[in-house]
């Protein structure tokens, strides 16, 4: 099951002539799964877009543009949650674990989440591993909301535009190359 996980892209074909309209949901469940917890930071979210993009320029079924709406609502959702359960939990969780992280730590989290909590979220995006930890940390740092919801909401939509879009592109190039041999 990890594995299958893990390799999502690859079985994306199977599982739309398998689910149909459901894939929808499924992938839906996985960007969202992938941003709301840290957790699921092994899911590929980079890889799955893409190929999601290229699986939309070879098949009716799927349309990029419902695709990359529904994605896009999945990873401002997720990041929301995470975000929120960061800044439930992430005092607790710090203070469990007060050998290692001090309240010193927590100070300097929070002073660099008012300085650099945007770009770190914008940037977070792209970086696989940072992805999922980012918007836990800007909760736990208490980054302000307003600027985390601008943040989350212009970096999910760079996110998901242009990996959708690079893999609708390269999709696209590599159905004319096939039409062309």
């Amino acid at each position: 099951m990890l594995d299958f996980l893990m390799h999502i892209e690859q079985w994306l074909p199977t599982l739309l002539d398998h689910y149909g309209l459901w894939i929808y949901a499924i992938l839906f469940l996985i960007i969202f799964a992938e941003t709301s917890s840290v957790f699921m930071f092994f899911l590929p979210g980079d890889s799955l877009l893409l190929a999601i993009g290229a699986l939309c320029s070879t098949t009716a079924v799927i349309h990029l543009h419902y695709m990359g709406l529904l994605l896009f609502t999945a990873a401002v959702l997720g990041y929301m949650v995470n975000y929120y359960t960061g800044r439930v939990l992430g005092f607790k969780f710090f203070h469990a674990h007060a050998k290692f992280l001090k309240p010193e730590y927590i100070a300097k989290t929070n002073h660099y989440f008012s300085k650099h909590g945007g770009k770190t979220i914008l940037v977070a995006r792209f970086v696989p591993f940072v992805r999922s930890f980012a918007p836990f940390a800007a909760g736990a740092g208490h980054m302000n909301i307003f600027s985390f919801m601008l943040y989350n909401l212009v970096g999910g939509l760079i996110w998901i535009s242009l990996l959708l879009g690079l893999g609708y592109g390269v999709g696209n190039m590599l159905g004319l190359a096939v039409d062309v041999f």
